[in-house]
């Protein structure tokens, strides 16, 4: 049997499993419309996806991942039953500009539950399919939980316009910790060159436009940095417990410890801890050794940009140079933005079979 039929026989088989556990099979097209994806990542997607033309649907791209198009589905058949779980089997196309050795297609096989009634239950299901998936490969498993970040920025006092602007750059850590380093300075000094800025006349009323920013766009950036060069900095305090925050990187139990002794100074995260420790739990009842899996608080910054929640990837021990077997999490908000207000809590994973089959490769090698 050559090496892609070896790949198409192990996608059968993950793909069955998740149909036997009830998910209904379903294959989005490969031509997806852009304006989805570009309304969701800006035009940084163009660098990593393929894109064409079509005479009757405007601009097209090669479909970069599953999920997207899944929720697009999922959030236009929406009826009275909402709860739903899918599976599915297929190639995504990403352009490898900065790696070459990386493949620009690669086959994937998921599985994605939308379901309201239990969040945890959810999360450890989807983590624990894609997981009896791979078997008994030897994996480091990595985990972490966005959503732990994400309520400790909306629990800073501070001003909303900077909650959000932190907020936006959470799947951008160095910009993130820029941010934060500025809302945590005084910047009452730092706009004193527009202390005699008004809108009328600080403006040549014949001058011709010529920069990439409109006049209005303008007159409101100097208007947000007046406002912010007017709230006061973000305690030392609260810059502390973000710090430790980031710097979390432990096994689940200890990162659990940890987490707690960060609450008497900033109550906020509680919600989102006692979340975290229900699913150690769940996961515990699913016969998960916790010992052994790593929790980063950071893990899925930079990679998984529309996750929002837990978030989970599985690495193979035998070669350490290869990319994740396994990737999901929860993408709440992403349900909320395709539905145009609609949402239902969402979560899933995929697998890639050609890596299972690299990895154990090197496994047979040993």
């Amino acid at each position: 049997m050559n090496e892609q039929k070896k790949i198409e026989f192990e996608a059968d088989r993950i793909l069955r499993l998740f149909s036997n556990s009830g998910a209904k099979i379903v294959q989005p097209a490969i031509l997806q419309q852009a304006d989805t994806l570009l309304d969701l990542y800006g035009e940084d997607i163009r660098a990593r996806a393929y894109v064409t033309s079509d005479p009757f649907n405007g601009e097209m791209m090669l479909r970069p991942d599953f999920t997207v198009p899944i929720v697009k589905k999922h959030m236009n058949d929406l009826m009275e039953d909402e709860t739903a779980r899918y599976a599915y089997c297929g190639k995504v196309f990403r352009r490898q500009e900065r790696n070459s050795d990386r493949a620009s297609e690669y086959l994937q096989v998921g599985y994605e539950i939308f379901d309201r009634a239990d969040v945890v239950k959810s999360d450890t299901d989807a983590f624990c399919i894609i997981k009896e998936a791979l078997g008994d490969l030897p994996l480091r498993i990595v985990t972490g939980d966005i959503g732990i970040l994400m309520a400790a920025v909306s629990g800073l006092k501070t001003t909303d316009r900077r909650k959000r602007a932190l907020l936006r750059h959470i799947w951008r850590p160095k910009r993130f910790i820029t941010t934060l380093e500025n809302f945590s300075n005084d910047l009452s000094s730092s706009t004193e060159r527009f202390d005699d800025f008004d809108e009328e006349t600080s403006f040549d009323k014949n001058a011709k436009e010529i920069g990439l920013r409109s006049k209005s766009e303008v007159i409101k950036r100097i208007e947000n940095l007046l406002l912010d060069s007017k709230a006061a900095p973000i305690s030392t305090t609260e810059r502390g417990v973000l710090n430790s925050l980031l710097n979390i990187g432990e096994k689940c139990p200890q990162a659990l410890i940890q987490l707690k002794a960060l609450l008497p100074d900033m109550p906020a995260l509680k919600s989102a801890i006692e979340k975290f420790e229900r699913r150690l739990s769940a996961l515990d009842k699913a016969n998960v050794d916790l010992s052994v899996i790593d929790f980063e608080i950071s893990y899925g910054r930079t990679s998984m940009e529309y996750y929002d929640g837990f978030v989970f990837g599985f690495y193979s021990e035998n070669n350490i140079n290869l990319p994740p077997i396994a990737t999901g999490g929860r993408y709440d908000a992403l349900t909320k933005h395709i539905g145009k207000g609609r949402e239902i809590p969402a979560v899933g994973g995929v697998v890639r079979p050609d890596l299972i089959l690299q990895s154990k490769g090197f496994e047979d090698n040993d």
